[in-house]
């Protein structure tokens, strides 16, 4: 009998790795006023996707006994014309499970895909927003704090997080959709080797505290990290940047790299996350005064 307890439950372990992560579309009936192209397939390839038409969020979860209330929903680069899906969406998301945090891959329009409808300033920073709407508000189901919701962007993604982070984003108090109602105002920022769109000229006291990261031989994304590092700074802002020597741009989470600092900087991460107090679990009465 012990034996056949240990065969299932070996099954049962086995099946829950393997299980494919729920994916969730933030607008049910297709993206507002494209929904007759919702039924459209995506083409995905080795590394990336493309031809999103029914943009969505795909969820990855801390086990429970780990996960501490934060969320954060991640914009993969890809220069608006595909999404660096794997590296830059599913190891990353898979990355902050490790350390408690729930993680939502966002698969939004792109603007420059070859005989795209979209625009980028328009659609992608839609679905940004709508995807930390619709994050908080499925807060209870994904035990998620919706008072420790982020983003996190990588390159052309960086550019949906800032358009996100810096433009209009509160709830609409007259919608329709109970969703739209929601702030999409991130609690905090992380950007890693962000584009240019939507980076402020100046930043509020209060914009979400923000974690950068970037490569000094990356000139183009450097400039926009030393940008935003300083608009910080003259606001008197939470900000933390890394700016390593070497890496160039695209380094993901490190992996390919053979330089120490790049293979190293989800550990600058974890630790920046553990100093704002994202790693250990809400107290009760925050959370609380937060709904």
């Amino acid at each position: 009998m012990s034996m056949i307890l240990a065969v299932l439950l070996t099954i049962r372990v086995l099946a829950a790795q393997t299980k494919e992560p729920e994916v969730v579309p933030l607008w049910p009936a297709g993206a507002p006023g494209f929904e007759a192209r919702r039924g459209e397939p995506e083409q995905a390839k080795d590394y990336w996707v493309k031809s999103i038409h029914n943009p969505s969020l795909t969820v990855f979860l801390p086990p429970k006994e780990k996960a501490t209330g934060a969320a954060v929903v991640i914009c993969p680069g890809g220069g608006h014309r595909l999404l660096v899906y794997n590296a830059e969406g599913i190891d990353a998301a898979k990355r902050l499970n490790e350390a408690g945090v729930a993680a939502f891959v966002l698969k939004y329009r792109l603007g420059r895909e070859e005989g795209s409808p979209y625009k980028i300033e328009e659609h992608a920073r839609e679905d940004g927003l709508r995807a930390i709407r619709l994050v908080r508000s499925q807060a209870s189901e994904w035990g998620i704090d919706p008072a420790r919701v982020g983003i996190m962007g990588f390159s052309a993604g960086g550019e949906v997080a800032s358009m996100v982070a810096f433009g209009p984003n509160g709830g609409d108090s007259d919608a329709k959709d109970p969703i739209d109602r929601l702030s999409a105002r991130p609690d905090f920022l992380v950007q890693v080797y962000p584009g240019p769109l939507g980076c402020p000229e100046t930043v509020p006291k209060d914009a979400p505290p923000a974690f950068l990261i970037v490569a000094d031989d990356d000139k183009g994304a450097a400039k926009v990290i030393a940008k935003l590092f300083q608009a910080y700074r003259d606001a008197g802002a939470s900000v933390e940047a890394h700016v390593f020597a070497h890496g160039g741009h695209g380094f993901n989470l490190g992996r390919r790299s053979k330089l120490a600092s790049i293979k190293n900087w989800p550990v600058r991460l974890d630790e920046w996350l553990s100093d704002q107090g994202l790693l250990s679990p809400a107290k009760p009465a925050a959370a609380a005064a937060a709904k």
